[in-house]
């Protein structure tokens, strides 16, 4: 059967296109009614942001309609919103005395991130090439979570040791290691899925897996606790336990290795709140967070309760933008960015900004569902979980719900690793919903739906090419 012109029509991506525009309007809005909500003048400084911001929407889009014309057409305005949001509570509180110029900073770092996200998309003709460099990705993940620790390039701040001086400013590896690490649970799991479904010993209506098995649990859990023990990083640490436990449910559905994984990371956190100060420290703040020693106490829950007072203020509505105090909270544009957004725009603000997170992670959650390839399912769904995980935990230690870890907001806190990051992370998730929305061709003598499928050009129909 011949392929019809039809079948291989390219979409318009219109609707991408509206919401770019929209998500620009709502990010430049923000930024320009928190210099007004601060007296300031709409100088050039703000035409040149949103000139900035609107200039690399349409061409992300434009790369988007030339490369990947069939990828999903809302994560990037969802993003977009995001970030402009981010750059705009940033920009607000560089207007406090004395200032900053973190907002600027932020800027040239989503510049820098956007670009890198179009030539992943530009320059990654097949995502599942990936999966066939399996230990590589691992080497590169402890390449990267080791880089702290060299002499001369290696930061202790804040009394985590997770940053490095490039000389022209600072960078958190852990943040693309992030990635690496989604990358090579995805590769691996997918090429031993099998084994481990099959292979196991059956207690009750549970399969336990066979100890051979469990090396990449033990890995993920020894990786886990390195980064809680020598780079006193809470927040890492269970962002990198928790992918790999999304990774492996999503990957084999069975309930045996949620309950070993819970029970390793619940002996890992017994273990490290025992032995490690900086830890124990962590759960006293979050226990007995206003009790007067406690809030006064060099590493104390001053921040936390200075957030919860910032959100008890905003109440429904918030101050708006400029009109209120979230200043006064340490770490105000990074770690607890989200009490300056719930103080300024209240309880309706903050929830339409979870909202939006929501929309981006079931997006991209849909994505893994729609994957034809298992690594793709893999891939998008446990880059979903995480940033699901990561939102729980940063908005749970700003309410108490959980200890405070340090975690960021992803998009939105200031610094460029995280922000980087993320943006290669929408790179790889617009590939593999491109691949995944693209027309199936089938033919005489091909193999649609057999081993191999669907392995060649991306720029070719599924199937096409198989066999000649």
């Amino acid at each position: 059967m011949a392929p019809t012109d039809q079948s291989l029509k390219k979409p318009l991506r219109i609707a991408e296109l509206v919401l770019l525009v929209v998500s620009v309007a709502i990010g430049s809005g923000a930024y320009m009614l928190s210099g007004l909500g601060m007296d300031q003048t709409l100088d050039a400084h703000y035409w040149i942001q949103l000139g900035v911001m609107l200039a690399l929407a349409i061409i992300f889009h434009i790369v988007l309609r030339l490369r990947a014309p069939f990828a999903d057409q809302y994560i990037l305005p969802l993003a977009l919103t995001l970030n402009g949001l981010g750059l705009a509570m940033i920009h607000r509180l560089d207007l406090v005395p004395p200032g900053e110029a973190s907002a600027n900073n932020q800027l040239l770092w989503t510049a820098l991130s956007l670009i890198i996200a179009m030539v992943i998309v530009w320059g990654i003709r097949d995502y599942r090439n990936m999966r066939r460099f399996t230990y590589v990705w691992l080497l590169a993940s402890a390449l990267l979570l080791i880089l702290p620790f060299l002499p001369f390039i290696g930061m202790e701040i804040y009394g985590a040791r997770i940053w490095v001086n490039l000389g022209i400013g600072s960078f958190q590896p852990g943040e693309v290691a992030k990635l690496t690490l989604a990358i090579f649970f995805a590769s691996y799991l997918s090429a031993n899925r099998d084994l481990i479904l099959l292979a196991g010993k059956k207690v009750g209506p549970l399969t336990f897996p066979r100890m051979q098995d469990l090396g990449p649990l033990v890995v993920a859990w020894l990786v886990a606790m390195g980064v809680l023990i020598f780079q006193r990083d809470l927040g890492s640490a269970v962002l990198f336990f928790g992918l790999f436990m999304a990774v492996i449910y999503l990957a084999t559905s069975r309930l045996s290795w949620l309950i070993l994984g819970f029970g390793a990371a619940a002996v890992g956190a017994v273990i490290a709140a025992s032995l490690f100060p900086h830890v124990q420290a962590r759960i006293d703040g979050w226990l007995n967070a206003f009790d007067m020693d406690m809030i006064y106490a060099e590493h104390g829950s001053h921040q936390i309760v200075q957030g919860l007072f910032g959100l008890a203020s905003g109440g429904f509505f918030g101050s708006g933008l400029g009109e209120g105090r979230p200043d006064m909270v340490f770490a105000a544009n990074s770690d607890m960015i989200i009490a300056s957004f719930g103080e300024e725009l209240g309880l309706i603000g903050l929830a339409a900004i979870l909202l939006v997170f929501f929309l981006l992670i079931t997006r991209i959650m849909r994505i893994g569902l729609s994957a034809r390839d298992a690594f793709g399912k893999l891939l998008a769904g446990g880059l979903g979980c995480a940033m699901a995980i990561q939102i729980f935990v940063v908005v749970g230690g700003v309410l108490r719900v959980i200890p405070l870890t340090g975690l960021t907001t992803p998009f939105m806190a200031a610094g460029g690793s995280s922000l980087l990051a993320n943006w290669m992370i929408m790179g790889l998730v617009l590939l593999i919903s491109h691949t995944a929305n693209r027309p199936v061709q089938a033919g005489p003598m091909v193999n649609a739906s057999g081993f191999g499928a669907g392995a060649g050009d991306p720029g070719q129909p599924i199937g096409a090419g198989e066999h000649e």
